[in-house]
C-alpha cells in the first residue's frame, strides 16, 4: 500500500511538472506570435529627373585577311582611316582609349559535298577598337551620327550606340533615401489607419533597388528590380527602402 501511495504521488509529481513546463513553453510561443505581428513592413519609393553628364562611345575597325600575317597588317593600315575620322570630329587624344591589335581566325558554317554541316576556317579577322570617352555629349551624339557615313564609304568600322552615365550615382542615391523613407512612413501609417492601430518605433531598415530609368521608361511604380538606362541623356533616378515599423 506503501509502494502504491508513493507511486501516485511520483505520478502526480510528473504531470505537475509536466504541466509547468508545457505551459512555460505555449507562454513562450504565445510571445514569440505577439512580437511577429506587432509590426509592419512597408517599401518607400523617391524618384527625381537626372541627367547624363558624362559618355563612351565604342568604334573600332574589323577586317579580313588570308593570314595571320597579312591580316594584322590590313589592320594597321586601316586604323589610319579612323584616326582621322575622330580627329575630324574633334576628339582630342586624352578623350580615346586605344585597345589592343587582335587577330583570331575566321570561321564558317556550312555542309560538305555529302550534305553534312560543318565549321570550317575561311582566314582570319583582325580587330581594333577605341574607346571614346567625353563630358561632350552632344560631341559623342554628332560624332555616331556621323560613322555611318564612314562606313557607308566602304571603310570596314564597327561601333556601338553611345553609353551616356550619370558619373555621381552614390550622390543621387543619397539624395533620395529620405525622401523614401517619409514615403515608406506615409504607407506605414495609412495601413495603421486602415488597421485602426498605431505606428511606433523603426525597428529595421534598408536600401532595396536603385533605378537609372530613361524619362521615356513606364516601369511601374511597383517594379522593385534594378536597371540602368545607358541609352538617354534625361533620366530619372528611383530609389526603393525597406522599412519596419513597429505597431502600438
Amino acid at each position: 500500500m506503501e509502494k502504491l501511495a508513493r507511486a501516485v504521488v511520483i505520478l502526480g509529481l510528473a504531470l505537475a511538472l509536466a504541466f509547468v513546463a508545457a505551459a512555460f513553453f505555449v507562454g513562450g510561443k504565445l510571445r514569440t506570435i505577439g512580437d511577429n505581428t506587432q509590426k509592419i513592413i512597408v517599401k518607400g519609393l523617391a524618384e527625381k529627373p537626372v541627367t547624363a553628364d558624362f559618355a563612351e562611345w565604342s568604334v573600332g575597325i574589323e577586317v579580313k585577311g588570308e593570314d595571320f600575317g597579312k591580316t594584322l597588317a590590313l589592320v594597321r593600315e586601316t586604323r589610319p582611316v579612323l584616326t582621322g575620322f575622330l580627329e575630324k570630329q574633334g576628339f582630342p587624344a586624352a578623350a580615346l582609349e586605344e585597345g589592343n591589335e587582335r587577330v583570331q581566325a575566321n570561321y564558317v558554317e556550312e555542309y560538305d559535298e555529302k550534305n553534312r554541316y560543318r565549321r570550317v576556317q575561311r582566314g582570319f579577322t583582325g580587330y581594333q577598337s577605341v574607346l571614346v570617352k567625353s563630358n561632350d555629349l552632344p560631341k559623342i551624339t554628332a560624332a555616331h551620327k556621323a560613322v555611318i557615313e564612314l562606313a557607308a564609304a566602304g571603310n570596314p568600322v564597327t561601333y556601338s550606340d553611345p553609353s551616356y552615365l550619370v558619373s555621381d550615382l552614390e550622390g543621387v542615391k543619397m539624395s533620395l533615401i529620405g525622401a523614401a523613407t517619409q514615403n515608406a512612413r506615409a504607407r506605414a501609417d495609412e495601413f495603421a489607419r486602415v488597421g485602426q492601430v498605431k505606428v511606433g518605433r523603426m525597428r529595421a531598415a534598408s536600401q532595396g533597388a536603385f533605378y537609372i530609368l530613361s524619362n521615356r521608361s513606364d516601369a511601374a511604380a511597383d517594379d522593385y528590380g534594378g536597371v540602368y538606362d545607358k541609352s538617354t541623356v534625361d533620366k530619372k533616378a528611383r530609389v526603393v527602402v525597406t522599412i519596419e515599423y513597429g505597431i502600438d
